[in-house]
């Protein structure tokens, strides 16, 4: 009807016909048309005018009433928007303050019939910076002419907000069309290139520009280098680099930074150098990518007189850019006291930090346990803007668990109002971390009720949460969910997956995961290896070291320490002195406190202690805790009084509030019968307030934890317990058990003790495990303290009675019970 009116009334043919086109662009458009052009208060125009465009009945109008509309719309148009669309026609768009403004001259150049290819391309290019990219594709497509200057405006817009594929499919589009790309459509569509990683379309292009003749042409070049530096393609950048005719900053930085990313600093250091000698002068963003290189590089020293020539130049002050590249460059190198020096001086200069700069210097925090320092830090994020992004939410969290604050962490994590994948794995990983296993996985599974995917840093993070708690069977289900989902197979995860089931007291599915590997690391190889040692196969774990070392891998401390701790499990002395003397002989490697405590560990279990002590005075470096806890565990093992005592007195200084180390004293005096001074050492644990940490067990039974401690009352099966256990008791009897009532530090009488030994954690968690399992499943305990000699004693006979497998790990290592013989050959 409104079509049929226009016809009749053959008023401004030329306004009707551009109506009628552009009203399937966009109707929307039109209708509101009147209220953009018609804002002053002119009687009776902004009904009429409203009807016109589709508002209300039209076909009610005369030829006279349209004509006079019509003519009054023109006399409003070049009252209101003259100056708007001169600005429009002379190309100066300051004037568009707002997106109804590009919408009202839109608008205007369709009713008035004076859209051509110079308006509607800077139209596109007006819709594209207001956000409004599909209206801008809408009108690039209805436009009747597009040359290569409208192509540019629409690939820009779709580069503009990211949109790489399309952009790449647009110059395809461009290329059907026959419009010649030029050299401002080149340097946009390798940007797209470089985003995508795309080097095989950024290689075609490259050679479309040879024969397009804009080789030489500095701009092209210099997108050409940062595509193949994003690509990973640096001898093609240099190529690039080496045959420009001439070369600006840009080009010398393109080039420099390429290098300094890419983790070749000399190449970096070299181009530096040679730029200051072809007289170019380097600026802030040339030494930014030096110091970036440097850090990243390792070499923070040289990245730091870099930076600090930067600070003493008045032309090259350091922006946030060179702030955070040193702070990053200390952070991931280690030196975090320096970082949060660093950061300090920057908010003294008064440069404002970025994301970055916040993230690294939290992560510098959290390896320090430099709680205030974060809160303090996390006060500033406060109070800025930075408390709403995701990735500083996940930096606060670490940061939190990393100084032990639990509940700090997750109230950051509740706070956060959209949870991405990596604050989930903060989180999960800072429970595992700091032994919150339980929380740990109930955190992965509301991750997946609430449909947050894992990745492989969730499976990598959550996998240690079952190792801690021995959870075989939830370890077995994420090891399914893993393979059933495909989830990224990255080194990690096999890694994670290998301490899991070692941890779980699977060394050979701990084993099996190993072998199937794709590739390994040294952590893979240190995984495998240190799960042979717990177990006690310390010459499988020599063997392996063997292999990796025939492998081309060099083993590292931590290795050596894994090494070192396999021979002191099964009592291999002579080859546990050969690794240690080859750190130093055939690797380069001084030994730290860390090996050096491994070999008082195993020359104390095997009853050496003289030598054991003169290796701890023949130390380049004073002995801390770890050294001399050694020596008094040792010396518990061979009730060796006068050692004990000595070490003993070293532990008492260094760290006086350590209950564990009065408990071990009190032992050694209770072995030799000497009740007076295990009296004398509770007395001195009352005064200070200390308390032995109780004895604990866990066992899991169809997918649920259960906890037993010593005397255990309240468990819902206790009856039950206690009774298998009586019934356990006489028939081991029978069989030769004898109560080792040494291990009982009490001095009360011989039955009372042996009810003391008979209420263990261990054995209550045992017979829980034989009560509520089928017949032949092995039964899995941990224990979260050494194992007693009795309870291993009795367990050799249970295993052999219930004809089952009994595996138990303690604080040191495992036992496997089999067939009346403990794996550890009573060597522990």
């Amino acid at each position: 009807m409104l079509h049929f009116t226009f016809m009749l009334s053959r008023i401004h043919q030329r306004k009707i016909m551009c109506l009628c086109q552009y009203q399937s662009f966009n109707a929307n458009l039109i209708a509101t048309a009147s209220a953009l052009l018609i804002e002053e208060p002119i009687q009776n125009l902004q009904s009429n005018e409203s009807n016109i465009n589709g508002g209300g009945a039209a076909a009610d109008f005369t030829e006279s009433q349209l004509k006079e509309s019509l003519m009054r719309m023109d006399n409003v148009k070049n009252q209101r928007v003259g100056s708007e669309v001169r600005a429009l026609e002379t190309h100066n768009c300051a004037s568009m303050k707002s997106f109804a403004e590009v919408k009202k001259f839109h608008s205007y150049i369709i009713l008035n019939g004076t859209a051509n290819i110079l308006l509607e391309t800077k139209l596109v290019d007006l819709y594209s910076e207001w956000g409004s990219l599909e209206d801008a594709r809408q009108l690039f497509d209805k436009m009747l002419q597009r040359n290569v200057f409208a192509w540019t405006e629409i690939i820009s817009g779709y580069i503009r907000h990211g949109y790489w594929e399309e952009t790449l499919a647009l110059y395809c589009q461009m290329q059907e069309e026959g419009v010649r790309p030029d050299h401002f459509i080149f340097p946009k569509v390798l940007r797209a290139c470089a985003q995508l990683a795309a080097s095989q379309d950024a290689k075609e292009m490259h050679g479309c520009i040879i024969r397009s003749g804009y080789e030489s042409n500095v701009y092209v070049e210099n997108a050409l280098m940062d595509v193949y530096m994003k690509c990973g393609s640096i001898q093609d950048a240099r190529r690039v680099f080496d045959k420009m005719p001439q070369r600006i900053l840009i080009s010398w930085n393109t080039m420099t930074a390429g290098y300094a990313h890419g983790g070749q600093i000399n190449d970096a250091s070299e181009l530096f150098r040679q730029m200051q000698h072809e007289n170019m002068e380097p600026d802030v963003v040339t030494l930014n990518a030096m110091v970036t290189g440097y850090a990243n590089c390792g070499q923070c020293d040289e990245a730091f007189k870099l930076f600090q020539q930067m600070r003493h130049e008045k032309s090259l002050q350091p922006n946030v850019i060179s702030w955070t590249a040193m702070i990053a460059g200390y952070s991931q190198n280690g030196h975090h006291g320096k970082a949060l020096e660093l950061f300090h001086e920057m908010h003294q200069s008064g440069v404002k930090p970025n994301l970055h700069t916040i993230t690294s210097t939290l992560s510098a925090c959290a390896r320090l346990a430099a709680l205030q320092r974060g809160k303090e830090i996390h006060g500033y994020i406060v109070r800025s803007t930075y408390n709403l992004h995701s990735s500083v939410g996940s930096a606060l969290v670490t940061m939190y668990t990393g100084c032990g604050s639990i509940e700090d962490a997750r109230q950051v994590f509740d706070k956060m109002t959209e949870k991405n994948v990596v604050l989930w794995n903060a989180m999960i990983a800072g429970y595992s971390q700091n032994g919150y296993s339980s929380h740990a996985l109930k955190l992965f599974r509301h991750m997946q009720l609430v449909q947050v995917k894992p990745n492989s840093v969730t499976m990598a993070s959550v996998l240690p949460a079952c190792a801690g708690l021995a959870l075989l069977q939830q370890g077995k289900e994420i090891h399914d969910y893993i393979v059933r989902t495909g989830v990224d197979n990255s080194v990690f995860v096999w890694n994670a997956l290998i301490d899991m089931y070692a941890k779980c007291g699977c060394i050979n599915k701990a084993r099996r995961v190993f072998d199937k590997m794709p590739e390994r690391d040294i952590v893979s190889w240190t995984a495998m290896i240190t799960g042979y040692g717990v177990h006690g196969h310390g010459k499988d774990a020599l063997a392996l070291f063997s292999e990796m070392q025939q492998t081309g891998i060099k083993p590292n401390r931590i290795t050596f320490t894994c090494v070192l701790s396999a021979c002191s499990h099964a009592g291999l002395v002579d080859e546990g002195l050969d690794y240690f003397y080859c750190m130093s002989r055939d690797h380069q490697m001084k030994p730290s406190m860390e090996q050096y405590a491994c070999m008082v560990d195993l020359l104390g279990r095997a009853g050496r202690l003289d030598e054991a002590q003169k290796f701890i005075d023949k130390m380049p470096f004073q002995p801390n805790a770890c050294l001399w806890g050694a020596l008094l565990s040792a010396s518990r093992i061979h009730s060796n009084i006068q050692v004990g005592e000595y070490a003993a007195e070293q532990l008492y200084e260094l760290e006086p509030e350590n209950a564990g180390n009065y408990v071990l004293m009190s032992k050694i005096y209770a072995a030799a019968g000497r009740w007076d001074d295990v009296s004398k050492v509770r007395k001195i644990m009352e005064d200070l307030g200390l308390k032995k940490p109780p004895g604990c067990s866990w066992i899991e039974v169809k997918n649920r934890v259960h906890a037993f401690v010593q005397g255990e009352k309240l468990h819902p099966q206790i009856k039950e317990i206690y009774a298998k256990l009586d019934s356990l008791a006489g028939e081991i009897k029978k069989a030769g058990y004898v109560p080792d009532t040494n291990f009982v530090l009490h001095d009360v009488g011989v039955e009372e003790k042996e009810f003391i030994l008979y209420c263990h954690s261990e054995k209550l968690a045992i017979a829980f495990g034989l009560i509520n399992t089928f017949p032949g499943t092995p039964i899995r305990v941990i224990n979260n303290l050494r194992m007693c000699g009795d309870c291993h004693t009795a367990t050799k006979f249970i295993s052999k009675i219930a004809e089952r497998e009994i595996i138990i790990r303690d604080a040191n290592r495992f036992h496997h019970f089999l067939d009346g013989h403990c794996s550890c050959g009573d060597y522990w």
